[in-house]
């Protein structure tokens, strides 16, 4: 008797192995579907985890090129680059530069705007109408961008976005955020980077993201709690470029129409990050902003992987990059890397 229901439980596993044996074989797709979706969030953790590995590994560098006569330079190859670490030559393990395709490489900008009293209404207005027309030039590049306004304090008016219909409603609050007691423009800058670290990832789709804020004041910072030294040290580990567009100041004592140097100019702010600096001498900020997307469109990524014994000694080293022919001006955003 036992030995008839083990036999009947035999076959019935026999049956029912056949039976699930032709629902795969008919519904084939549909079982890769499913053995798919059980392990996705496996897959996507590991593509996570090599993404984290490499951003770890990788020390990239941003550069732009300029002919003798200060024209930004386009087109220039892998080859016509050397990176040296400490004095050694090191192989380049990754060039990009920043073209206009529909596979670019990520843009993320943040917009610091000084509402402490610098700006008039008109002018936040021609503002507001040019970063429009700003952020439509940059479209096309898989760009996202974010607002932040600072007076004696920074807020953020928009995280992170590429559509206009956000920004242009952010834009329309800008009117409203006057603050005339102080002007934290280094606290705003600190603020801006620690924004992208958190908000922009570093690579998006295997390519490396252009990190910038634009800081539009008046080039006299007051109240900060942060100090401009620690800003560019920010700036540089986060890889970030900052661009400085600054209401000119002059003095009827001056022999030159040359716009007085401000202290945010003289912190080094701009050209210790890879950045630089605009002066907005004009009522029509366009031709502003035209130079200003021409400046951050130009640019090169270079990146080299560390040796071993570099990479974790917790030394400071100092990377240079040379570019050819040797009529061509270079400049990198940062001079060297700290290992962890």
């Amino acid at each position: 008797m036992k030995s008839k229901r083990i036999l009947e439980t035999g076959v019935r596993s026999l049956r029912f192995q056949r039976r699930l044996a032709a629902f795969i074989k008919r519904h084939a797709a549909v079982g890769f579907l499913v053995t798919v979706l059980l392990y996705l969030p496996i897959i996507v953790r590991a593509q996570e985890e090599d993404v984290i590995r490499v951003k770890t590994d990788l020390v990239s560098f941003e550069v732009t090129i300029t002919d003798k006569n200060g024209k930004l330079v386009r087109g220039l190859e892998a080859g016509n680059f050397k990176i040296f670490e400490d004095g050694v030559q090191r192989k380049i393990d990754f060039f990009e530069p920043l073209k206009k395709t529909v596979q670019s490489r990520p843009l993320a900008v943040v917009f610091a705007l000084d509402v402490s009293g610098s700006m008039t209404a008109e002018e936040l207005l021609r503002l507001r109408a040019a970063l429009k027309v700003f952020i439509e030039r940059l479209a096309d590049y898989n760009s996202y961008f974010s607002i932040i306004t600072f007076g004696m304090e920074v807020k953020t008016l928009q995280s992170f976005t590429n559509k206009p219909e956000k920004l242009e409603k952010t834009f329309d609050k800008l009117l409203k955020e006057q603050d005339g007691l102080s002007t934290h423009a280094y606290d705003a800058a600190d603020d801006a980077i620690r924004l992208l670290r958190k908000k922009s990832p570093a690579i998006i789709k295997g390519k490396l993201t252009k990190r910038a804020v634009i800081l539009i004041t008046d080039g006299f910072p007051v109240g900060d709690t942060v100090a401009a030294s620690t800003v560019i040290e920010r700036a540089n580990e986060a890889e970030t470029s900052i661009y400085t567009i600054i209401s000119p100041s002059f003095s009827r004592l001056q022999g030159s129409k040359k716009p007085l140097p401000t202290p945010l100019e003289i912190s080094g702010l701009a050209e210790e990050t890879g950045g630089r600096s605009f002066y907005a001498v004009e009522k029509n900020f366009d031709p502003l902003f035209k130079s200003l997307a021409e400046e951050i469109t130009a640019s090169y990524v270079l990146a080299f992987y560390p040796n071993e014994k570099t990479r974790a000694d917790g030394k400071f080293h100092e990377v240079r990059i040379e570019v050819s022919p040797a009529v061509l001006q270079i400049k990198q955003n940062h001079r060297g890397y700290k290992s962890q």
